[in-house]
């Protein structure tokens, strides 16, 4: 962790902050404070640079345009790319997928490259994927099943340096055929999952945590999440 306190890296809220993904943020920076922990968000948007200091990232999703101008900054400043080099944890909801992937087809059919962080590509699906997606973990740590929103019109392939992050049991996933969502490489996270996913997998949230400070985390008894968490896997059913 840097010096005394946890930083917590919010990439380009202004662009890839449409659909409330910055609340991961946020359930990172209480989590920790709630255990005694100083922590801070740093917003890191298209007018600055992208340091590779802080503890951990997280990025959110956005529409085609957005995209764009996110992959362009990553690349001119890749920051992110060094900290996930470091082993810092980054955790990459929807868009970001593809925008650190190696490319992604529009709507329209225009190959766009991305940032390359991740071994993956995604092209078009028939339909757009959208409801409740719940997924059995397959990362090493996490045992909880995890849920989410989808809402996403692309179709993820994973490349050999990549693995899922989990197999879907409700929704669509990655929507490539076979039936797993999101992408796990070395210290990155990917998910098409909304929610904020955070709020409803405070699992994730501390493997994250303690993927950040290097330290095992005391326990949260908080009624109020499981509770929001045993409503949105019944909404699944």
């Amino acid at each position: 962790m840097s010096e005394s306190t946890l930083r917590i890296g919010l990439v380009l809220p202004d662009v890839m902050g449409t659909y409330g993904d910055g609340g991961n943020a946020l359930v990172l920076r209480q989590r920790a404070r709630m255990r005694g922990l100083d922590a801070e968000i740093v917003e890191l948007t298209l007018d600055g640079q992208l340091p590779d200091s802080l503890d951990v990232y997280t990025l959110g999703g956005a529409e085609d345009f957005a995209q764009r101008l996110a992959t362009r900054h990553l690349s001119a400043h890749p920051g992110l790319q060094r900290a996930a080099a470091a082993g810092r944890p980054v955790l990459a909801i929807c868009a970001a997928i593809q925008v650190l992937g190696h490319w992604y087809l529009t709507a329209a059919g225009e190959k766009v490259a991305g940032v390359g962080l991740l071994d993956c590509t995604t092209s078009p699906m028939a339909e757009r994927a959208i409801g409740e997606l719940v997924t059995a973990p397959l990362l090493d740590g996490l045992t909880a099943p995890l849920t989410g929103f989808e809402n996403h019109r692309g179709a993820t392939t994973l490349g050999r340096d990549a693995a899922p992050l989990g197999t879907v049991r409700h929704g669509i996933g990655n929507g490539t055929g076979t039936p797993v969502e999101g992408i796990v490489q070395g210290s990155v996270i990917g998910t098409y999952m909304h929610g904020p996913l955070l709020a409803r997998n405070p699992e994730l949230a501390d493997y994250l945590l303690t993927q950040a400070t290097g330290s095992p985390l005391a326990p949260l008894e908080l009624p109020e999440v499981e509770q929001l968490r045993r409503e949105r896997l019944a909404a699944a059913r």
